[in-house]
């Protein structure tokens, strides 16, 4: 391969990589972008919706409450029963039905009569709560006994003094036109979104397919997730296999969950046109850019080019007025880079020897207090929690004074290596000075920090030294910011917490109480 042919690979890969990553990023940013979107408008409109239809069943309680107290002083009169009933089935149309039974579930009356209930007992599940409670129901779906999948809400009836009379119930059919199916079939999309809505069974109690209603979901986890009271947004496959942006919310009257939810692909067709136009748009100014790329190419490569057809020429009479006429900047300029990279090498070298030199404690090899500044900058730019444990060496005068400062150095040495053997990658063990250590301990817990400086402490006490023999340390730990908020602060109170070993008696862990 010759120079030209290089750098024109080399240029074309620098133009063609980041156009195409830009591309692809721009893509990927612009769909989690429509996902969410999708997703936060679908959780707003469930939240809303899920509003909407806990207005409607409380003022489904409020009609049957009102209706209870006229009847509170006429449950014997089975016309005026029969005639409020009915009334209140048509001034509203909130219920497909509606029923009026005493304590013991017995039908009093009934609209429309159709039904041909009257003065047969109910003993669906919904019925004998509300006796069994006496108070307002909303009940989960169930089969009536007419045959219907009905949800039933019902307001007790007591007496002006006080006493259960029974109940007025209205029914509303999942199957059939309703005030409840007209309230969420109003907001059904042309582009395959659609809600559902189940109860806290599971059981589907509207669905823009009527054969869906009735059925129980099982194995879905936003059902689980609104059922529990949970509300928000999440990406589900559908029944269908189709993969669907769903937001879900829960009402709260009545524990049903609804579930608004739009499919992905409808969701990312604009992207897909959106990225064409895209392509279609720069596909003239990236064939341009090629072009300049190639001439560009030849230019460079032109004067080496022209040096090596002069090296073939070498017995010619005009080779020398023809190497001397090249424009050999190219040579120049990459040689200077070359020393420039070198020279560059050799500082970058230095200034890492230099910066290692200045944080480190030459006798020990572990961090010095410039160390433990920069750890603490980056612990603070980071927010990342962390222990300090103080060490000191119990009687360590005592050492140099009877064996040298020789053996004392190799006291010194022996316990940083012991600190780096119980740190972990990530912790920052350091020497203050003299005898006095610290170990920083990020993402540990109090308790992990007393673990391993205990840990420690258990391990200088049984390492047997040469001529020494055995030392021991005082250690205390405390923890930033479950001990203090302040750096200083925590540092001060590992402090308290050594000299408190100390005074203790030393060879012991002292932890400051959080």
């Amino acid at each position: 391969m010759n120079l030209r042919r290089l750098i024109l690979v080399l240029t074309l890969c620098s133009a063609l990589l980041p156009f195409a990553n830009t591309f692809y990023a721009g893509y990927t940013v612009q769909r989690q972008q429509l996902i969410d979107t999708t997703q936060e408008s679908n959780a707003a409109y469930a939240r809303k919706l899920a509003q909407s239809t806990d207005d409607f069943l409380q003022s489904a309680l409020q009609q049957l409450g009102y209706t209870a107290q006229l009847l509170a002083a006429h449950m014997g009169d089975e016309p005026m029963l029969t005639q409020e009933a009915t009334r209140l089935r048509l001034q509203t149309k909130s219920f497909n039905s509606v029923t009026i039974y005493n304590p013991q579930a017995i039908v009093l009356a009934t609209s429309p009569e159709a039904l041909q209930i009257k003065g047969r007992m109910l003993d669906s599940a919904a019925v004998q709560e509300s006796l069994r409670t006496r108070s307002t129901v909303i009940s989960q779906a169930f089969m009536s006994a007419a045959g219907n999948l009905i949800v039933f809400i019902s307001h007790p009836i007591f007496s002006p003094s006080g006493e259960y009379l029974g109940a007025i119930g209205g029914s509303i059919y999942l199957k059939q036109e309703s005030m409840l199916n007209r309230l969420l079939g109003t907001h059904f999309y042309a582009d395959g979104s659609y809600l559902y809505v189940v109860d806290k069974s599971k059981r589907i109690i509207y669905h823009p397919n009527p054969e869906r209603v009735g059925q129980v979901i099982t194995g879905n986890t936003v059902i689980d997730r609104v059922i529990s009271g949970d509300s928000g947004y999440a990406a589900v496959v559908n029944s269908q296999g189709t993969a669907m942006l769903a937001g879900f919310a829960q009402v709260p009257s009545s524990g049903w969950g609804i579930v608004a939810q739009r499919p992905q692909q409808a969701t990312l067709a604009p992207l897909d046109t959106l990225m064409r136009t895209m392509l279609y748009k720069t596909l003239p100014l990236t064939c341009v850019l090629l072009l300049v790329i190639w001439w560009g190419s030849r230019r460079i490569a032109q004067p080496l080019r022209q040096l090596a057809n002069g090296a073939h020429t070498m017995d010619r009479a005009d080779t020398a007025q023809t190497i001397q006429s090249v424009q050999s900047w190219y040579y120049e300029a990459q040689e200077l880079k070359k020393a420039m990279l070198v020279g560059l090498g050799l500082l970058h070298q230095n200034m890492s020897q230099l910066r290692q030199d200045v944080s480190t404690d030459h006798l020990t090899g572990l961090g010095n207090r410039r160390h433990i500044d920069a750890a603490l900058a980056r612990f603070a730019s980071q927010d990342i929690p962390f222990a300090v444990v103080a060490i000191d060496i119990d009687h360590f005068k005592h050492v140099n004074d009877t064996f040298g400062h020789g053996v004392g150095d190799m006291v010194l040495k022996q316990l940083a290596a012991q600190m780096r053997d119980v740190c972990r990658a990530d912790d920052v063990p350091c020497r203050v000075g003299g005898e006095e250590f610290l170990l920083l301990l990020p993402k540990a817990s109090l308790t992990d920090a007393a673990q391993v400086a205990e840990r420690l402490r258990h391990l200088a006490e049984i390492t047997e030294l040469p001529v020494v023999g055995h030392i021991t340390i005082s250690v205390g730990v405390s923890h930033w910011p479950h001990c203090s908020p302040s750096q200083t602060t925590v540092f001060k109170q590992a402090d308290d917490m050594l000299y408190a070993a100390k005074h203790a008696g030393r060879n012991q862990v002292q932890v400051y109480p959080s």
